[in-house]
Protein backbone atom coordinates (compact mmCIF):
# COMPACT_ATOMS: atom_id res chain seq x y z
CA UNK A 1 0.00 0.00 0.00
CA UNK A 2 1.47 3.52 -1.14
CA UNK A 3 2.33 5.86 1.84
CA UNK A 4 0.82 9.56 1.66
CA UNK A 5 3.25 11.55 1.03
CA UNK A 6 4.84 13.06 4.29
CA UNK A 7 4.31 16.45 3.43
CA UNK A 8 2.48 18.44 0.17
CA UNK A 9 4.83 18.58 -2.82
CA UNK A 10 4.39 22.94 -2.68
CA UNK A 11 3.29 24.79 0.43
CA UNK A 12 0.71 27.11 0.74
CA UNK A 13 0.71 30.67 -0.33
CA UNK A 14 0.69 33.64 2.21
CA UNK A 15 -2.47 35.11 0.64
CA UNK A 16 -4.26 32.20 -0.78
CA UNK A 17 -7.04 32.16 -3.12
CA UNK A 18 -10.30 31.02 -2.68
CA UNK A 19 -10.99 27.75 -3.96
CA UNK A 20 -15.10 28.59 -3.71
CA UNK A 21 -16.95 31.74 -3.93
CA UNK A 22 -20.44 32.86 -4.05
CA UNK A 23 -20.18 32.94 -7.76
CA UNK A 24 -20.23 29.36 -8.01
CA UNK A 25 -23.72 28.54 -6.48
CA UNK A 26 -25.38 30.81 -9.87
CA UNK A 27 -27.96 28.99 -11.55
CA UNK A 28 -29.08 29.53 -14.53
CA UNK A 29 -32.87 30.30 -13.66
CA UNK A 30 -32.68 32.81 -10.62
CA UNK A 31 -36.31 32.81 -8.55
CA UNK A 32 -35.21 34.80 -6.06
CA UNK A 33 -37.53 35.03 -3.19
CA UNK A 34 -39.76 33.23 -4.65
CA UNK A 35 -38.11 30.01 -4.68
CA UNK A 36 -39.92 28.00 -1.84
CA UNK A 37 -37.11 25.44 -1.48
CA UNK A 38 -34.18 27.66 -1.04
CA UNK A 39 -34.34 27.32 3.41
CA UNK A 40 -31.52 28.54 5.40
CA UNK A 41 -30.34 25.46 6.60
CA UNK A 42 -29.95 23.17 3.40
CA UNK A 43 -27.36 24.42 0.88
CA UNK A 44 -27.30 24.57 -2.13
CA UNK A 45 -24.88 21.55 -3.26
CA UNK A 46 -27.64 19.47 -0.97
CA UNK A 47 -30.41 20.77 -3.22
CA UNK A 48 -28.50 20.00 -6.10
CA UNK A 49 -27.67 16.22 -4.69
CA UNK A 50 -31.45 15.90 -3.48
CA UNK A 51 -32.59 17.33 -7.63
CA UNK A 52 -30.00 14.36 -8.62
CA UNK A 53 -31.20 11.63 -7.09
CA UNK A 54 -34.60 12.38 -7.39
CA UNK A 55 -34.17 12.58 -11.43
CA UNK A 56 -35.37 10.19 -13.61
CA UNK A 57 -32.44 10.06 -15.77
CA UNK A 58 -30.55 8.65 -12.44
CA UNK A 59 -32.74 5.75 -12.13
CA UNK A 60 -32.74 4.77 -15.53
CA UNK A 61 -29.19 3.90 -14.85
CA UNK A 62 -30.38 0.87 -12.99
CA UNK A 63 -31.42 -0.10 -16.84
CA UNK A 64 -28.68 0.30 -18.77
CA UNK A 65 -25.52 -1.69 -18.79
CA UNK A 66 -22.06 -1.76 -17.48
CA UNK A 67 -20.29 -4.40 -18.57
CA UNK A 68 -22.56 -7.70 -18.38
CA UNK A 69 -26.35 -7.53 -19.22
CA UNK A 70 -27.82 -7.31 -15.53
CA UNK A 71 -30.61 -9.99 -17.19
CA UNK A 72 -27.64 -12.43 -16.45
CA UNK A 73 -27.21 -11.99 -13.01
CA UNK A 74 -28.54 -9.66 -10.26
CA UNK A 75 -24.71 -9.69 -8.93
CA UNK A 76 -23.61 -7.87 -11.93
CA UNK A 77 -23.15 -3.89 -12.17
CA UNK A 78 -25.39 -1.53 -13.70
CA UNK A 79 -24.58 2.17 -14.31
CA UNK A 80 -26.33 2.58 -11.47
CA UNK A 81 -24.04 0.90 -9.22
CA UNK A 82 -21.08 1.92 -10.71
CA UNK A 83 -22.01 5.43 -10.14
CA UNK A 84 -23.24 4.96 -6.72
CA UNK A 85 -19.11 3.30 -6.25
CA UNK A 86 -17.89 6.17 -8.47
CA UNK A 87 -19.51 8.60 -5.89
CA UNK A 88 -18.09 6.90 -2.87
CA UNK A 89 -14.64 6.65 -4.18
CA UNK A 90 -14.67 10.33 -5.22
CA UNK A 91 -15.57 11.34 -2.21
CA UNK A 92 -13.10 9.22 -0.72
CA UNK A 93 -10.52 11.03 -2.28
CA UNK A 94 -11.81 14.25 -1.80
CA UNK A 95 -11.43 13.38 2.24
CA UNK A 96 -7.82 12.19 1.28
CA UNK A 97 -6.90 15.36 -0.22
CA UNK A 98 -8.31 17.38 2.37
CA UNK A 99 -6.43 15.56 4.79
CA UNK A 100 -2.93 14.79 3.41
CA UNK A 101 -2.60 18.52 1.75
CA UNK A 102 -4.59 20.93 4.35
CA UNK A 103 -2.25 22.84 4.63
CA UNK A 104 -1.75 23.52 1.15
CA UNK A 105 -5.45 23.85 0.69
CA UNK A 106 -7.14 27.07 0.90
CA UNK A 107 -10.32 25.64 2.36
CA UNK A 108 -11.43 21.69 2.00
CA UNK A 109 -12.57 20.33 -1.43
CA UNK A 110 -16.84 19.76 -0.92
CA UNK A 111 -17.00 16.15 -0.10
CA UNK A 112 -20.77 16.90 -1.63
CA UNK A 113 -19.63 18.15 -4.85
CA UNK A 114 -17.05 15.25 -5.53
CA UNK A 115 -20.29 12.91 -4.34
CA UNK A 116 -22.67 14.58 -6.90
CA UNK A 117 -20.30 14.72 -9.89
CA UNK A 118 -20.21 10.43 -9.68
CA UNK A 119 -23.96 10.35 -9.36
CA UNK A 120 -24.57 11.58 -12.61
CA UNK A 121 -21.24 10.99 -14.83
CA UNK A 122 -22.85 8.47 -16.51
CA UNK A 123 -26.57 9.38 -16.94
CA UNK A 124 -25.50 10.35 -20.61
CA UNK A 125 -24.42 7.12 -21.73
CA UNK A 126 -27.34 5.34 -24.38
CA UNK A 127 -28.51 2.00 -24.39
CA UNK A 128 -26.33 -0.82 -25.16
CA UNK A 129 -22.74 0.79 -23.70
CA UNK A 130 -20.29 2.47 -26.33
CA UNK A 131 -21.89 0.36 -29.30
CA UNK A 132 -24.92 2.42 -28.75
CA UNK A 133 -22.69 5.90 -28.46
CA UNK A 134 -21.45 5.03 -31.86
CA UNK A 135 -24.58 4.37 -33.59
CA UNK A 136 -25.83 7.11 -32.49
CA UNK A 137 -23.31 9.30 -32.97
CA UNK A 138 -22.94 7.81 -36.72
CA UNK A 139 -26.46 9.29 -37.56
CA UNK A 140 -25.93 12.60 -35.96
CA UNK A 141 -22.87 13.02 -38.54
CA UNK A 142 -24.56 15.49 -39.50
CA UNK A 143 -26.75 16.71 -36.92
CA UNK A 144 -24.17 18.03 -34.65
CA UNK A 145 -22.83 14.21 -32.75
CA UNK A 146 -23.38 12.47 -30.14
CA UNK A 147 -21.12 11.84 -27.25
CA UNK A 148 -22.34 10.41 -23.37
CA UNK A 149 -20.47 13.51 -21.50
CA UNK A 150 -22.09 16.34 -23.91
CA UNK A 151 -25.13 14.46 -23.54
CA UNK A 152 -25.05 14.01 -19.67
CA UNK A 153 -24.70 17.62 -19.52
CA UNK A 154 -27.75 18.38 -21.82
CA UNK A 155 -29.84 16.26 -19.62
CA UNK A 156 -28.43 18.60 -16.57
CA UNK A 157 -29.22 21.67 -18.11
CA UNK A 158 -32.41 20.74 -20.51
CA UNK A 159 -34.05 17.41 -20.37
CA UNK A 160 -35.05 16.64 -17.10
CA UNK A 161 -37.95 17.91 -16.17
CA UNK A 162 -37.89 20.44 -13.54
CA UNK A 163 -36.99 24.24 -14.22
CA UNK A 164 -37.69 26.56 -17.55
CA UNK A 165 -36.56 29.55 -18.46
CA UNK A 166 -38.86 32.87 -18.66
CA UNK A 167 -38.00 33.17 -22.69
CA UNK A 168 -35.21 31.12 -24.28
CA UNK A 169 -31.03 31.33 -24.65
CA UNK A 170 -29.62 32.69 -27.68
CA UNK A 171 -33.08 33.71 -28.88
CA UNK A 172 -34.32 30.39 -29.63
CA UNK A 173 -37.16 28.24 -28.62
CA UNK A 174 -36.25 25.73 -26.33
CA UNK A 175 -37.35 27.01 -22.53
CA UNK A 176 -36.50 23.60 -20.84
CA UNK A 177 -33.39 24.67 -18.08
CA UNK A 178 -33.14 21.33 -16.92
CA UNK A 179 -32.57 20.48 -13.24
CA UNK A 180 -30.99 23.83 -12.77
CA UNK A 181 -28.01 23.05 -10.72
CA UNK A 182 -25.19 25.22 -9.15
CA UNK A 183 -22.43 26.17 -11.71
CA UNK A 184 -20.36 24.43 -9.83
CA UNK A 185 -21.82 21.15 -9.67
CA UNK A 186 -22.25 21.16 -13.67
CA UNK A 187 -18.41 22.08 -13.66
CA UNK A 188 -17.85 19.05 -12.13
CA UNK A 189 -18.67 17.06 -15.29
CA UNK A 190 -17.49 19.02 -18.24
CA UNK A 191 -14.91 16.89 -18.56
CA UNK A 192 -14.12 18.13 -21.85
CA UNK A 193 -13.45 21.85 -23.20
CA UNK A 194 -14.50 21.70 -26.97
CA UNK A 195 -17.68 22.63 -28.81
CA UNK A 196 -18.61 19.01 -30.83
CA UNK A 197 -18.23 20.06 -34.47
CA UNK A 198 -21.53 20.79 -36.84
CA UNK A 199 -20.68 18.63 -39.16
CA UNK A 200 -18.15 15.26 -39.71
CA UNK A 201 -17.42 13.52 -42.46
CA UNK A 202 -18.48 9.97 -42.36
CA UNK A 203 -15.86 7.26 -40.24
CA UNK A 204 -15.62 9.65 -37.58
CA UNK A 205 -14.31 8.90 -34.07
CA UNK A 206 -16.72 9.68 -31.61
CA UNK A 207 -15.94 13.54 -30.69
CA UNK A 208 -15.54 14.20 -26.98
CA UNK A 209 -16.99 17.38 -25.47
CA UNK A 210 -20.79 19.22 -25.26
CA UNK A 211 -22.67 20.20 -28.44
CA UNK A 212 -23.29 23.75 -29.55
CA UNK A 213 -27.43 24.47 -28.01
CA UNK A 214 -24.97 24.23 -24.76
CA UNK A 215 -22.50 26.66 -25.61
CA UNK A 216 -23.67 29.70 -23.67
CA UNK A 217 -24.48 27.79 -20.79
CA UNK A 218 -20.90 26.67 -21.04
CA UNK A 219 -19.77 30.00 -20.68
CA UNK A 220 -22.11 30.79 -18.30
CA UNK A 221 -20.31 27.94 -16.25
CA UNK A 222 -16.57 28.55 -16.70
CA UNK A 223 -17.24 32.58 -15.68
CA UNK A 224 -18.88 31.47 -12.66
CA UNK A 225 -16.21 29.23 -11.31
CA UNK A 226 -12.74 30.84 -12.86
CA UNK A 227 -14.37 34.31 -13.58
CA UNK A 228 -11.72 36.50 -15.46
CA UNK A 229 -9.02 33.55 -15.25
CA UNK A 230 -7.25 32.93 -18.64
CA UNK A 231 -6.78 29.85 -19.63
CA UNK A 232 -3.06 29.42 -20.74
CA UNK A 233 -3.13 28.53 -24.73
CA UNK A 234 -3.43 24.50 -24.57
CA UNK A 235 -5.20 24.55 -21.52
CA UNK A 236 -8.51 23.38 -20.97
CA UNK A 237 -11.48 24.34 -18.69
CA UNK A 238 -11.42 21.33 -15.69
CA UNK A 239 -12.34 21.40 -12.24
CA UNK A 240 -10.49 20.48 -9.31
CA UNK A 241 -13.95 18.13 -8.37
CA UNK A 242 -14.07 17.06 -12.14
CA UNK A 243 -10.72 15.82 -11.87
CA UNK A 244 -11.20 13.64 -8.63
CA UNK A 245 -14.70 12.34 -10.16
CA UNK A 246 -12.68 11.49 -13.35
CA UNK A 247 -10.01 9.49 -11.72
CA UNK A 248 -12.72 8.14 -9.13
CA UNK A 249 -14.25 6.61 -12.50
CA UNK A 250 -11.44 4.94 -13.71
CA UNK A 251 -10.41 3.55 -10.34
CA UNK A 252 -14.20 1.88 -10.52
CA UNK A 253 -13.96 0.73 -13.68
CA UNK A 254 -10.37 -0.91 -13.36
CA UNK A 255 -11.16 -2.54 -9.95
CA UNK A 256 -14.77 -3.19 -10.10
CA UNK A 257 -14.92 -4.85 -14.02
CA UNK A 258 -12.03 -7.23 -12.80
CA UNK A 259 -14.31 -8.43 -10.18
CA UNK A 260 -16.82 -9.05 -12.21
CA UNK A 261 -15.22 -10.49 -14.55
CA UNK A 262 -13.77 -12.83 -12.25
CA UNK A 263 -17.06 -13.61 -10.11
CA UNK A 264 -18.71 -14.80 -14.17
CA UNK A 265 -15.44 -16.81 -14.81
CA UNK A 266 -14.55 -14.59 -17.99
CA UNK A 267 -11.00 -14.42 -15.83
CA UNK A 268 -9.04 -16.02 -12.92
CA UNK A 269 -6.12 -15.31 -11.19
CA UNK A 270 -4.30 -18.48 -13.36
CA UNK A 271 -5.89 -17.52 -16.54
CA UNK A 272 -4.23 -14.35 -16.22
CA UNK A 273 -1.07 -14.94 -15.32
CA UNK A 274 -1.31 -17.48 -18.57
CA UNK A 275 -2.27 -14.75 -21.16
CA UNK A 276 -1.00 -15.47 -24.26
CA UNK A 277 1.55 -13.05 -25.43
CA UNK A 278 -0.23 -11.12 -28.36
CA UNK A 279 -2.71 -10.07 -25.59
CA UNK A 280 -0.39 -9.39 -23.51
CA UNK A 281 1.30 -7.02 -26.20
CA UNK A 282 -1.92 -5.74 -27.22
CA UNK A 283 -2.10 -4.50 -23.08
CA UNK A 284 1.27 -3.16 -22.65
CA UNK A 285 0.59 -1.04 -26.07
CA UNK A 286 -2.88 0.29 -24.65
CA UNK A 287 -0.93 1.12 -21.15
CA UNK A 288 2.09 2.85 -23.28
CA UNK A 289 -0.43 5.23 -24.84
CA UNK A 290 -2.00 6.17 -22.02
CA UNK A 291 0.37 6.89 -19.61
CA UNK A 292 3.16 7.75 -22.31
CA UNK A 293 5.67 5.35 -21.29
CA UNK A 294 7.23 2.30 -22.64
CA UNK A 295 5.67 -0.43 -21.18
CA UNK A 296 6.24 -4.09 -21.95
CA UNK A 297 4.51 -7.15 -21.98
CA UNK A 298 6.23 -8.41 -19.00
CA UNK A 299 5.53 -5.06 -16.98
CA UNK A 300 1.74 -5.95 -17.89
CA UNK A 301 2.90 -9.61 -16.29
CA UNK A 302 5.04 -8.03 -13.49
CA UNK A 303 1.82 -6.18 -11.91
CA UNK A 304 -0.68 -9.69 -11.82
CA UNK A 305 2.02 -11.34 -10.17
CA UNK A 306 2.47 -8.58 -7.46
CA UNK A 307 -1.62 -8.06 -6.99
CA UNK A 308 -2.22 -12.22 -6.72
CA UNK A 309 1.45 -12.61 -4.84
CA UNK A 310 0.69 -14.98 -1.87
CA UNK A 311 -2.08 -16.42 -3.03
CA UNK A 312 -0.66 -19.40 -4.08
CA UNK A 313 1.44 -19.31 -0.75
CA UNK A 314 0.61 -21.48 2.05
CA UNK A 315 -1.98 -23.80 1.02
CA UNK A 316 -2.20 -27.80 1.12
CA UNK A 317 0.28 -29.13 -0.53
CA UNK A 318 -0.86 -31.78 -3.43
CA UNK A 319 -1.85 -35.74 -2.53
CA UNK A 320 1.42 -37.62 -2.10
CA UNK A 321 3.80 -34.20 -2.62
CA UNK A 322 5.81 -32.47 0.09
CA UNK A 323 6.34 -28.63 0.08
CA UNK A 324 9.02 -29.16 -2.57
CA UNK A 325 7.09 -31.01 -4.76
CA UNK A 326 9.12 -34.09 -4.36
CA UNK A 327 7.13 -37.58 -4.21
CA UNK A 328 6.26 -38.28 -0.22
CA UNK A 329 7.52 -41.41 1.47
CA UNK A 330 4.36 -43.28 0.75
CA UNK A 331 5.08 -42.57 -3.04
CA UNK A 332 8.63 -44.06 -2.25
CA UNK A 333 7.64 -47.14 -0.48
CA UNK A 334 7.75 -49.45 -3.76
CA UNK A 335 10.91 -48.44 -4.70
CA UNK A 336 12.08 -51.96 -3.90
CA UNK A 337 9.67 -53.48 -6.02
CA UNK A 338 10.51 -51.57 -8.85
CA UNK A 339 14.39 -52.65 -8.56
CA UNK A 340 13.16 -55.80 -9.88
CA UNK A 341 12.03 -54.37 -12.94
CA UNK A 342 13.41 -54.32 -16.39
CA UNK A 343 15.16 -50.77 -17.20
CA UNK A 344 12.43 -49.87 -19.92
CA UNK A 345 9.80 -50.65 -17.34
CA UNK A 346 10.93 -48.29 -14.89
CA UNK A 347 11.54 -45.71 -16.99
CA UNK A 348 8.08 -45.57 -18.19
CA UNK A 349 6.69 -46.17 -14.76
CA UNK A 350 9.05 -43.00 -13.44
CA UNK A 351 7.98 -40.67 -16.67
CA UNK A 352 4.61 -41.74 -14.99
CA UNK A 353 4.91 -40.68 -11.71
CA UNK A 354 6.60 -37.31 -13.08
CA UNK A 355 3.39 -36.53 -15.23
CA UNK A 356 1.22 -37.36 -12.49
CA UNK A 357 2.67 -35.31 -9.82
CA UNK A 358 2.85 -32.45 -12.58
CA UNK A 359 -1.19 -32.52 -12.86
CA UNK A 360 -1.18 -32.58 -9.19
CA UNK A 361 0.71 -29.69 -8.72
CA UNK A 362 -1.28 -28.24 -11.50
CA UNK A 363 -5.06 -29.32 -9.91
CA UNK A 364 -3.51 -27.39 -6.49
CA UNK A 365 -2.63 -24.17 -8.00
CA UNK A 366 -6.15 -24.18 -10.10
CA UNK A 367 -7.78 -24.97 -7.20
CA UNK A 368 -6.30 -22.09 -5.45
CA UNK A 369 -6.45 -19.28 -8.53
CA UNK A 370 -10.25 -20.04 -8.48
CA UNK A 371 -10.43 -19.56 -4.69
CA UNK A 372 -10.75 -15.87 -5.43
CA UNK A 373 -13.28 -15.90 -8.53
CA UNK A 374 -15.24 -18.64 -6.55
CA UNK A 375 -15.01 -16.74 -2.55
CA UNK A 376 -16.81 -13.91 -2.30
CA UNK A 377 -14.53 -13.18 0.93
CA UNK A 378 -11.51 -13.05 -1.28
CA UNK A 379 -13.10 -11.11 -4.01
CA UNK A 380 -13.89 -8.39 -1.60
CA UNK A 381 -10.79 -8.41 -0.20
CA UNK A 382 -8.95 -8.14 -3.54
CA UNK A 383 -11.26 -5.26 -4.14
CA UNK A 384 -10.81 -3.50 -1.06
CA UNK A 385 -7.14 -3.70 -0.87
CA UNK A 386 -6.74 -2.04 -4.57
CA UNK A 387 -9.28 0.93 -4.10
CA UNK A 388 -7.67 1.76 -0.75
CA UNK A 389 -4.20 1.41 -2.72
CA UNK A 390 -5.14 3.65 -5.27
CA UNK A 391 -6.84 6.57 -3.34
CA UNK A 392 -3.71 6.93 -0.78
CA UNK A 393 -1.88 7.61 -3.53
CA UNK A 394 -3.25 10.27 -5.06
CA UNK A 395 -1.39 13.62 -5.28
CA UNK A 396 -2.58 17.05 -5.71
CA UNK A 397 -1.14 19.46 -8.26
CA UNK A 398 -2.19 22.74 -6.91
CA UNK A 399 -3.14 25.76 -9.05
CA UNK A 400 -2.05 28.99 -6.91
CA UNK A 401 -3.20 31.13 -9.38
CA UNK A 402 -6.89 29.46 -10.04
CA UNK A 403 -7.33 27.34 -7.18
CA UNK A 404 -10.88 25.75 -8.52
CA UNK A 405 -8.53 24.16 -11.87
CA UNK A 406 -6.40 22.07 -9.57
CA UNK A 407 -5.83 18.79 -10.66
CA UNK A 408 -5.44 15.22 -8.81
CA UNK A 409 -3.74 12.25 -10.01
CA UNK A 410 -2.38 9.07 -9.12
CA UNK A 411 1.75 8.64 -7.96
CA UNK A 412 3.73 6.84 -11.11
CA UNK A 413 3.74 3.14 -10.50
CA UNK A 414 0.20 3.44 -9.19
CA UNK A 415 -0.72 5.14 -12.51
CA UNK A 416 0.60 2.18 -14.50
CA UNK A 417 -0.99 -0.57 -12.06
CA UNK A 418 -4.43 1.38 -12.64
CA UNK A 419 -4.22 1.81 -16.37
CA UNK A 420 -2.98 -1.92 -16.89
CA UNK A 421 -5.88 -3.31 -14.98
CA UNK A 422 -8.39 -1.32 -17.11
CA UNK A 423 -6.40 -2.18 -20.12
CA UNK A 424 -6.45 -6.18 -19.48
CA UNK A 425 -9.97 -6.20 -18.31
CA UNK A 426 -11.05 -4.20 -21.10
CA UNK A 427 -8.90 -6.19 -24.01
CA UNK A 428 -9.71 -9.68 -22.66
CA UNK A 429 -13.24 -9.53 -21.26
CA UNK A 430 -15.25 -6.45 -22.11
CA UNK A 431 -13.83 -7.73 -25.79
CA UNK A 432 -14.71 -10.78 -25.39
CA UNK A 433 -17.09 -12.19 -28.03
CA UNK A 434 -19.67 -13.52 -25.87
CA UNK A 435 -20.05 -9.52 -24.38
CA UNK A 436 -19.56 -8.44 -27.88
CA UNK A 437 -22.34 -9.91 -29.33
CA UNK A 438 -24.81 -8.06 -27.70
CA UNK A 439 -23.51 -5.10 -28.35
CA UNK A 440 -23.00 -5.57 -31.68
CA UNK A 441 -27.02 -6.28 -31.69
CA UNK A 442 -27.15 -3.01 -29.82
CA UNK A 443 -25.50 -1.04 -32.02
CA UNK A 444 -28.44 -2.34 -35.12
CA UNK A 445 -31.02 -1.99 -32.61
CA UNK A 446 -30.25 2.09 -31.56
CA UNK A 447 -29.54 2.65 -35.46
CA UNK A 448 -32.89 0.92 -36.67
CA UNK A 449 -34.89 3.13 -34.15
CA UNK A 450 -33.07 6.46 -34.99
CA UNK A 451 -34.34 5.61 -38.81
CA UNK A 452 -37.99 4.93 -37.89
CA UNK A 453 -38.52 7.82 -36.20
CA UNK A 454 -37.22 10.28 -38.68
CA UNK A 455 -38.42 8.40 -41.86
CA UNK A 456 -41.32 10.11 -43.00
CA UNK A 457 -43.97 9.82 -40.83
CA UNK A 458 -42.07 8.86 -38.37
CA UNK A 459 -43.21 11.22 -35.56
CA UNK A 460 -46.32 8.99 -34.94
CA UNK A 461 -44.42 6.19 -33.06
CA UNK A 462 -42.92 9.20 -30.55
CA UNK A 463 -44.73 9.06 -27.51
CA UNK A 464 -46.65 13.25 -27.35
CA UNK A 465 -44.35 15.31 -25.56
CA UNK A 466 -41.41 13.88 -27.84
CA UNK A 467 -43.53 13.97 -30.98
CA UNK A 468 -44.62 18.28 -30.25
CA UNK A 469 -41.42 19.75 -29.54
CA UNK A 470 -40.24 17.37 -32.92
CA UNK A 471 -42.69 19.29 -35.16
CA UNK A 472 -42.21 22.66 -33.17
CA UNK A 473 -38.05 22.12 -34.16
CA UNK A 474 -37.32 24.66 -36.64
CA UNK A 475 -34.71 22.44 -39.31
CA UNK A 476 -33.56 18.81 -39.33
CA UNK A 477 -31.14 19.47 -36.99
CA UNK A 478 -33.34 20.35 -34.41
CA UNK A 479 -35.56 17.25 -35.37
CA UNK A 480 -32.77 14.96 -35.31
CA UNK A 481 -31.87 16.55 -31.73
CA UNK A 482 -34.76 15.38 -30.04
CA UNK A 483 -34.97 11.53 -32.20
CA UNK A 484 -31.23 11.42 -30.62
CA UNK A 485 -32.54 12.74 -26.84
CA UNK A 486 -35.83 10.46 -27.22
CA UNK A 487 -33.37 7.34 -27.90
CA UNK A 488 -30.22 7.97 -25.92
CA UNK A 489 -32.37 8.07 -22.96
CA UNK A 490 -33.57 4.88 -23.23
CA UNK A 491 -33.28 1.65 -21.13
CA UNK A 492 -31.28 -1.22 -22.92
CA UNK A 493 -34.53 -3.40 -22.47
CA UNK A 494 -36.93 -0.53 -23.27
CA UNK A 495 -34.85 -0.20 -26.56
CA UNK A 496 -35.19 -3.83 -26.95
CA UNK A 497 -39.10 -3.52 -26.60
CA UNK A 498 -39.43 -0.36 -28.44
CA UNK A 499 -37.69 -2.13 -31.45
CA UNK A 500 -39.64 -5.32 -31.37
CA UNK A 501 -42.86 -3.01 -31.65
CA UNK A 502 -41.44 -2.05 -35.25
CA UNK A 503 -39.68 -5.05 -36.25
CA UNK A 504 -40.39 -8.42 -34.27
CA UNK A 505 -42.72 -11.00 -35.79
CA UNK A 506 -44.65 -11.70 -32.57
CA UNK A 507 -47.62 -9.43 -31.63
CA UNK A 508 -47.31 -6.75 -28.92
CA UNK A 509 -49.86 -5.13 -26.14
CA UNK A 510 -50.96 -1.92 -27.91
CA UNK A 511 -51.89 -1.36 -24.48
CA UNK A 512 -48.34 -1.08 -22.95
CA UNK A 513 -47.19 2.85 -22.85
CA UNK A 514 -44.75 4.05 -25.41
Amino acid sequence: MAKPPKSPSKTAPKSKIKLYTSNDETREVVRGNADPQDKDYRHNYSRDHGRIIHSASFRRQQGKTQVFPSRESDFFRSRLTHSLEVAQIAQGIAEFINHTYKSTLPEPIDVRLCFAAGLVHDIGHPPFGHNGERALDNAMLEYGGFEGNAQTLRILTRLEKKVKYAKALDGGGDIRAGLNLCHRTLASVLKYDNMIKAVRPEGSKVEKGYYATEKTIVENIKSSVIGDFKLKRGKEFKSLECSIMDLADDIAYSVYDLEDCLKVGFLSPAKILATKDALLEKVAASVSKQIKEEVSKEDVLDVFFDIFAGLFQGEPNSEGLDATGIPSGAEMAGQEDRDSLQPAEVARRQKLEAEREGFKRFTAVYKTSRLISDDGYNRTELSSQLVHEFISSVELDYNEQCPPLSQVKLSKGRLRRKEVLKQYTYEAAIYAPRVKLGEYRGYDVVTDLFEALMADKGDILMPEDVRERFNRADNITGRAREVCDFVAGMTDRYAIEFWARLKSDSAESMFKPI
